[in-house]
């Protein structure tokens, strides 16, 4: 009977745990215990009874994984190729690699949880719940607080902890810049872009020629797109990378050259290639043995810079294809590298680490050792003083090369943030003006910060799904953000505020403004890529 009364009131516990606000059933995979503190893993379903939930707890353990796993693959597809590569390609990984955070992430499972607690005092308390609906790789629950200590979490209750911190960021404000609320484009005001026979997983605007676009796909091709201010678009010219070394086809990457002559690309086969503007293969680079995640020119367009799954960046010269530098400072997955000048540029990675290295010198000039998971993007800002860092482990760091230390260490998401990008900056004389900096998180929001004070200015709240790629206009007026919930939004980046929201037919990949800032691109996981008129 003991036995029964305790099996019932932990069930008891269990619904009362996962029940949101709208008083909804949230499906956890997590198993619920009274031996130790409950650590949620949501998987964004909303049962219709607390009898679905229970049979669905009592169900098959690998069924329920397997199709928590899926979820995530839909949503998170680049994330899961890196996570594929550390396992397959150096052997050290442990999970299953089909989402952010499976394998590096379960080592700081207890850090995050608590991490995620102590940054959400950061947020105004009247922050709205977002959408039930958005599948996030976990959130973290406990009993029900008093009303005053409560915050939501993808409709889910979480109570925070005690926090001194006086930022105090901005989430809406009366409308200032324009004398109308945001405008909804509809389909029929965009241009589509329609040929790839597989996702487009990256965009790229000529840095001289406005109107000229590269994108790259899942179809083993890039294609160049001449899309004129008026009249129909041309048919693309193919750029084909077949035959490729392995059964993966995916174009993972691509960077204009300075003078936007050459289109260097980067694939899952481990491959760069580079490309004439009329789309003839000029070279091939194979010494990668894993996929290539990020690709980048110098300013003076005189060196090539990759990072691969196999754990080394490699510095060409374009020129000939040859490798002038190949570097071996990581121990997993390069999931991105960014040049400070001309010759020292940095590379982060799974091993939660950050390098900074020039070419010509066989030890690194830095490392820097600070986040808790794998770091997934790093930018030097537009002066080269500073280099940000964004981590699965919620917090976005910076770096000065004068210092061992992050100069400032930024809290506010509630989980992985995905990527990052300073706003234009022209220095003047007021040394004072801040960094502004962005970053992308998959708790479906959007930060601006000041970046050296470490203070939140606005959060952008319209996306309900992980943000995965962010755009500042080329005069920094405004921001662009592109979600797997299939929506594209517009801000004003002095005010926060919602200019423009469109409904893609995809989850967006990758937004992207050209040099004029008329025309905003983003492409999508439906094979096609779409374009704003950013004049109107």
């Amino acid at each position: 009977m003991l036995i029964n009364i305790i099996h019932k009131g932990l069930q008891f516990m269990e619904i009362e745990t996962h029940m949101n606000e709208d008083g909804e059933l949230m499906e956890c995979n997590a198993p619920f215990s009274l031996l130790k503190q409950h650590q949620c893993d949501l998987t964004g379903k909303v049962y219709e009874s607390a009898d679905e939930a229970q049979g669905t707890h009592t169900s098959n353990p690998s069924t329920k994984r397997q199709r928590k796993e899926e979820k995530k693959a839909q949503k998170e597809r680049e994330k899961r190729a890196r996570k594929d590569l550390d396992e397959a390609g150096t052997g050290t990984g442990t999970g299953t690699g089909t989402g952010a955070g499976t394998s590096a992430s379960a080592e700081a499972g207890s850090a995050n949880s608590t991490a995620t607690l102590s940054t959400l005092s950061l947020l105004p308390t009247s922050t709205a719940p977002m959408s039930t609906h958005a599948s996030h790789p976990s959130a973290t629950a406990h009993p029900m607080p008093t009303h005053a200590s409560l915050q939501s979490l993808n409709g889910h209750t979480i109570k925070e902890e005690a926090e001194t911190s006086t930022i105090e960021p901005t989430q809406s404000k009366p409308h200032t810049e324009g004398t109308n609320p945001h405008t909804v484009i509809d389909q029929k005001d965009v241009i589509v872009l329609e040929g790839h026979q597989n996702e487009v997983f990256s965009c790229s605007w000529n840095p001289v020629l406005p109107n000229l676009l590269a994108s790259g796909s899942g179809d083993a091709t890039a294609r160049f797109w001449q899309v004129p201010d008026e009249g129909p678009v041309p048919e693309p010219i193919v750029l084909n990378h077949l035959p490729n070394l392995n059964d993966n086809k995916d174009v993972t990457t691509l960077d204009w050259d300075p003078s936007g002559t050459f289109l260097a690309t980067g694939s899952y086969d481990g491959q760069a290639r580079i490309w004439t503007q009329k789309g003839q293969l000029r070279l091939v680079m194979s010494q990668h043995r894993g996929p290539i995640f990020s690709l980048k020119w110098n300013r003076k367009g005189d060196l090539v810079l990759s990072g691969s799954a196999d754990t080394t960046t490699i510095v060409w010269d374009p020129e000939t294809g040859d490798i002038k530098h190949q570097f071996s400072m990581h121990t997993l997955a390069i999931l991105d590298v960014d040049w400070m000048d001309n010759t020292t540029f940095a590379s982060c990675s799974s091993d939660k680490t950050i390098y900074v290295c020039r070419v010509g010198s066989s030890t690194a000039l830095k490392k820097w050792v600070g986040h808790e998971d794998e770091v997934n993007a790093v930018r030097w800002d537009p002066t080269g003083q500073y280099l940000a860092s964004c981590s699965d482990d919620m917090t976005t760091k910076i770096w000065s090369l004068a210092s061992d230390q992050p100069v400032q260490v930024i809290k506010g998401h509630r989980l992985q943030i995905y990527t990052l990008q300073w706003a234009p900056y022209t220095p003047s004389k007021d040394e004072s003006a801040p960094r502004i900096l962005a970053t992308a998180s998959f708790d479906a929001t959007v930060r601006l910060w000041d970046a050296l004070t470490g203070s939140c200015l606005h959060v952008l709240k319209n996306h309900s799904e992980a943000v995965y790629s962010i755009s500042f206009s080329p005069d920094a007026r405004l921001l662009a953000t592109g979600s797997f919930d299939e929506v594209l939004n517009v801000w004003y980046a002095k005010d926060g505020t919602l200019q423009k929201t469109f409904k893609a037919n995809g989850g967006i990949f990758e937004v992207h403004f050209n040099k004029n800032g008329d025309k905003l691109a983003a492409c999508t996981s439906n094979k096609q890529l779409v374009i704003l008129d950013m004049k109107s």
